[in-house]
């Protein structure tokens, strides 16, 4: 009988893919498969956040997605025969804790491109027109059904994640609710097309009575606008390049304006749901198959590119020894997240409806940078912590003086930073497992950048985690401490 694969995945959408990188370079045997018969061909979700940048650092795929994208164009709200100019987004500059401060627009078949190129360079491939049916799990496998044009296939994995989508099989099959609401009456058409008569270095968008609107958002490095018009009730969608040009010049008043070379279509309709469970046992959801959003504030593929980010090394942990109660920090990490982002789109998005101009700006809370995990099973209060940060934050990047802390961290390895000769001392002393995610270690000594952009104010250590938070904040009792944190973390020592 074959060894069972470490994980299989549904689903190679971002999320699904992202999973899929991680678990590779880890050195696991992936499947990923998606009932799709090819690549995604549509824009839809197109804003990748600062947070999400550096996730993508970390996997290696960051030059290509900086080459494919853009920062966000202005807006140009037309009034009439008035066009206001609005700025999404305020552009920030650089500095040393936040290398990536600015959201970046590309359409989301580039983004699934360079993450799909990204998992061949690591050996892997999407398995597309393969869907998966039906599957069992017992106390150490996972048995599932994949039928393609080849017929069924039998496939065992110790884990399997649903990263499948809204609608997805592995969820439904799970019987797990997806609590919330879908407002079928609030309709968007979106379509991807060359379009004439609009410049293209503006976001334009056309406010209408009762909440109705038009906007065209050019797309990175291409000829092609994606348009988003909301639809009123009962209103049938237009199909076709001659009935989407009437529509949009009846709403703009633009007689000027034509789309053709229509590339991908589809009607949108606000879905605002969270699974009421991340895991059953073996089986886990990430990405949309665990939470949908509303469009407003660029926050669900990110969100979900970070479930993938969450689950991938502790699989990995899990896999080479560790405790498996460190899967159950996946849910109790992540679901309180998505519950707040699913909160901040829906309050964007409705904003528009009221032409609230609050609802087009972007900020902090959209960025993603300052998410924590602060209380949470991995995070627990009352542990060490320094001027500015907690166990749970995210770990800033810093300059060291020719390079950089997040090339430290980039790879799929702790990493154990010192400053002070009490702290340095506990770092060479600190045994680490020989099995799971090796610990890299390094000292910081007189960096004016690092103890600002962490407030350190003494001998300090710290252990961060794979997915770039920190596990631990030792200020004293460094040896002790630290290793009792990394116990939950990781497989056994060896005597």
């Amino acid at each position: 009988m074959n060894e069972p694969l470490d994980v299989l995945i549904a689903g190679a959408g971002p999320a699904g893919t992202t999973l899929a990188i991680d678990l590779l370079r880890r050195g696991l045997a992936v499947r990923i498969v998606d009932k799709a018969p090819h690549s995604f061909e549509g824009s839809r979700a197109k804003g990748l956040q600062p947070r999400t940048l550096e996730v993508f650092d970390d996997l290696g795929v960051l030059d290509d997605v900086l080459d494919g994208s853009s920062d966000y164009p202005r807006l140009g709200i037309h009034l009439g025969p008035l066009t206001v100019p609005w700025r999404m987004f305020r552009d920030r500059d650089r500095s040393t804790d936040v290398p990536y401060p600015n959201t970046r627009l590309m359409p989301q078949y580039r983004t699934d491109r360079v993450l799909h190129d990204r998992l061949e360079q690591l050996g892997g491939k999407v398995e597309h027109g393969r869907e998966l049916t039906e599957f069992t799990q017992d106390a150490t496998s996972v048995t599932a059904t994949v039928t393609g044009g080849d017929g069924p296939e039998r496939i065992t994995a110790r884990y399997l994640v649903g990263a499948d989508g809204g609608s997805s099989a592995v969820r439904k099959h799970l019987g797990l609710g997806f609590l919330g609401e879908t407002r079928d009456a609030d309709r968007m058409l979106i379509v991807d097309a060359v379009t004439a008569g609009l410049s293209g270095d503006r976001w334009h968008v056309w406010p209408g009575v009762q909440g109705r609107f038009a906007g065209a958002c050019p797309l990175p490095h291409t000829d092609l606008f994606q348009w988003m018009i909301r639809l009123a009730p009962g209103e049938e969608p237009p199909e076709g390049e001659e009935a989407i040009t009437r529509r949009i010049r009846a709403h703009t008043g633009n007689r000027r304006i034509a789309v053709r070379d229509i590339r991908w279509r589809s009607v949108f309709r606000p879905n605002i749901r969270l699974a009421e469970a991340y895991r059953r046992g073996r089986v886990f959801l990430a990405g949309d198959a665990a939470h949908v959003h509303t469009p407003a504030g660029a926050q669900g593929l990110n969100t979900g590119i970070q479930d993938a980010y969450n689950l991938g090394w502790k699989l990995a942990q899990v896999l080479a020894g560790a405790d498996p109660r460190l899967l159950d920090s996946y849910e109790a990490e992540r679901l309180p997240i998505a519950a707040g982002v699913l909160g901040l789109s829906t309050k964007k998005y409705e904003g528009l409806a009221k032409l609230d101009p609050s609802s087009l700006r972007r900020g902090n809370d959209e960025q993603q940078l300052s998410l924590t995990y602060h209380g949470g099973p991995l995070a627990p209060g009352g542990s060490d912590r320094t001027k500015t940060l907690q166990v749970g934050d995210r770990a800033p990047d810093a300059d060291l003086g020719g390079s950089r802390l997040f090339d430290v961290f980039r790879g799929p390895h702790f990493t154990l930073v010192a400053h002070g000769p009490q702290a340095a001392a506990a770092s060479d002393e600190l045994d680490w497992p020989a099995a799971g995610a090796p610990l890299r270690r390094i000292t910081v000594d007189g960096k004016d950048s690092f103890r600002r952009d962490y407030g350190i104010e003494g001998d300090t250590l710290l252990l961060v985690r794979p997915d770039g938070y920190l596990g631990h904040i030792a200020t004293g009792d460094f040896l002790a401490s630290t290793r009792a944190a990394a116990r939950a973390l990781t497989p056994e020592v060896s005597a």
